[in-house]
């Protein structure tokens, strides 16, 4: 699916802005400080009510202001922003991520010693606890339940460039023309998990995404949501599902079907024990009234696959200890695709 990239790829930088308080200005000030500046900065502002919007129109670094009014959520302003962009690369970047100066410059050098790969995913490093990861490269487990790799885990522990299922959009770039060739964001999703049903979709096209060590930025992680907030669980529980639903091949589909149930299981008794089932069965009901409509996409998108469920079913992540302790999982690099 991988394209020439330019000798001299232009950077589009996309940030969705909503009542992001300071930590706008922080992400701004990174971009700034980078040796090797983004050609582009689009920053979409979500009706935000604060005055987070405010550090845009200071020259910290030039950007593109696009006011949508109202809060589009995560994919639609993302969406628009990439139908403006000029680069040829569009690295979206979280106003809660702040990346190292050589970010931009070790992102440069990737694109040209990997020029196979479609998407490329940033070293996320804890902002708060700077010795912690908060991510390596985005896994989906066997049983439809999608995590950041190596969460939690010691910087040193960072794994080596590799390929991995999926680039966590709190700081991924993505070849432009792959990303409308697939659509973009899953709009219906509004927030979460639609960086792991684009990095779905991307494999099941053909490509790959690769994660990159020393591309690195400093996360706080749903910073602006919430961790742990309403909001953050009930969009992630209701969009895993979805993502599950829509990109697993059939047979994958029904072998893991009693894993995928099991998880919800644990899940459910999770948040039973934390006071917070009521969310859980919201987003369960919403998921599976929203269903119907990816399925007519699960058909489309299966469809057109070309990867084989052999390959799917390899890139997934199977091992339950993996899942319980957050383990990264990093492939070799590779030449070509996964067209087979």
């Amino acid at each position: 699916m991988a394209a020439p990239s330019p000798a001299v790829p232009r950077f589009t930088v996309i940030i969705v802005n909503y009542n992001s308080g300071a930590r706008l200005r922080r992400c701004l000030e990174a971009l700034a400080a980078q040796t090797r500046p983004a050609d582009e900065i689009i920053i979409v502002d979500n009706g935000s009510s604060d005055d987070s919007l405010a550090p845009a129109r200071m020259n910290i670094v030039e950007v593109q202001v696009i006011e949508a009014g109202e809060n589009l959520g995560f994919a639609v302003a993302n969406n628009r922003a990439a139908a403006k962009a000029s680069g040829d690369w569009l690295a979206f970047l979280n106003p809660d991520a702040y990346p190292l100066t050589d970010w931009l410059r070790e992102v440069e050098a990737a694109l040209h010693k990997y020029p196979h790969y479609d998407a490329f995913g940033s070293l996320q490093i804890d902002a708060n606890a700077p010795d912690r990861l908060d991510g390596a490269g985005d896994v989906f487990h066997g049983s439809g339940a999608p995590y950041r790799g190596h969460f939690g885990w010691p910087v040193d522990a960072a794994p080596a460039d590799g390929e991995c299922f999926s680039p966590c959009a709190a700081a991924a770039i993505y070849r432009k023309t792959t990303f409308e060739k697939l659509g973009g964001f899953e709009e219906s999703f509004f927030c979460y998990c639609e960086d792991i049903d684009l990095g779905y979709r991307l494999r099941l096209a053909g490509g790959r995404a690769l994660q990159l060590r020393d591309a690195r930025v400093l996360h706080e992680g749903s910073g602006v949501a919430g961790r742990h907030s309403t909001f953050s669980m009930y969009y992630g529980h209701r969009n895993r599902i979805w993502t599950f639903l829509r990109n697993t091949p059939a047979p994958i589909l029904l072998l893991s079907v009693p894993y995928h149930l099991c998880a919800d299981l644990i899940l459910f008794a999770q948040c039973l024990i934390s006071g917070r089932a009521g969310v859980f069965a919201r987003a369960m009901r919403d998921a599976i009234a929203g269903a119907p409509q990816h399925w007519v996409a699960r058909k489309r998108i299966q469809a057109t696959r070309k990867t084989s469920v052999a390959s799917i079913a390899a890139a997934l992540t199977w091992s339950p200890v993996a899942l319980w302790r957050r383990r990264a999982d990093i492939r070799p690099v590779r030449e070509g695709t996964d067209d087979a």
